[in-house]
């Protein structure tokens, strides 16, 4: 993908670096595939404020993504390479055989006019969607399911792959995007290839009003509150603070949250090296 630099003719455009959006061929999504998509406000079903920091934003309508790729051995075409409000990776409009669209996550590559199947045994290509069983070791790959049928629930964000390293008997290890080496059941899915717009991460918004147009309100610092307000506010001047933490006392830096999971056994090692 390309980046684009904008001249600074004002001040908002002069630090932004956005998306050239090279590989998007239409700006007309396929209506069959759209929901209707509502915002709170952050607000609950009694109208309270429940979180904080978001409101306005541009309307938005939902896109109907295929994570399953449970249309088995019918080839699609790809109609057009298209972007998505509600994620960071562009999405591909497939069109079947037998006539039927969906959407897919795009992966890095695919050009408009390819084919693309999904199955238990289908060659190892990218956008093709088959089982991590079938694949070649060392296959890069995205959308990959943690339950059979379950659809895609990993690697799905712009630019991410996960990398088959082995396989055993019922399961295959696979290197996570966080660096984490973790089994998952051989008879899982994946789509093949890295998800596209890969550079979204070196994208600079350049002006606080295009967050508010993604529906984010300012953020107010923990130091700049009162002690009534935050454990970290209060104090003369600059002097407040004390050790990071959130507004309900939690540590921000170290403290682990994570709680224990079932699958905890399926990771063969962390994202920082250690070995469980």
């Amino acid at each position: 993908m390309a980046l684009k630099k904008f001249k600074p003719v004002t001040a908002g455009t002069r630090w932004r670096i956005g998306n050239a959006f090279a590989e998007i061929t239409t700006d007309q999504p396929e209506k069959s595939l759209l929901e209707p998509k509502k915002k709170t406000g952050g607000r609950n079903v009694q109208g309270r404020r429940s979180m904080r920091y978001i409101g306005g934003g541009h309307k938005q309508a939902y896109r109907k993504v295929d994570f399953k790729r449970n249309k088995k051995d019918i080839p699609a075409t790809v109609k057009s390479i298209e972007y998505d409000p509600n994620r960071s990776a562009f999405i591909a409009l497939l069109s079947y055989a037998d006539g039927e669209k969906r959407y897919i996550l795009a992966p890095q590559g695919l050009q408009v006019g390819s084919t693309v199947v999904s199955g238990d045994t289908v060659a190892p290509e990218v956008g093709n969607a088959l089982l991590l069983r079938n694949m070649p070791l060392g296959t890069v790959v995205h959308n990959i399911e943690l339950q059979p049928g379950q659809g895609g629930i990993i690697a799905r964000s712009a630019g991410t792959y996960a990398q088959l390293n082995a396989k055993e008997e019922k399961y295959a290890v696979l290197k996570m995007p966080s660096g984490e080496l973790r089994k998952v059941l051989i008879t899982c899915s994946a789509t093949v290839g890295t998800v596209s717009n890969s550079d979204h991460a070196l994208e600079s918004v350049g002006k606080a009003g295009r967050n508010r147009w993604k529906g984010t309100r300012p953020r107010n610092r923990g130091v700049a509150m009162n002690p009534v307000d935050h454990p970290m506010g209060g104090g003369e001047g600059k002097a407040s603070g004390g050790h990071p933490r959130s507004r309900t006392g939690k540590y921000a830096k170290g403290l682990k949250t994570r709680k224990q999971k079932g699958s905890d056994k399926l990771i063969i090692q962390r994202k920082n090296g250690k070995k469980l």
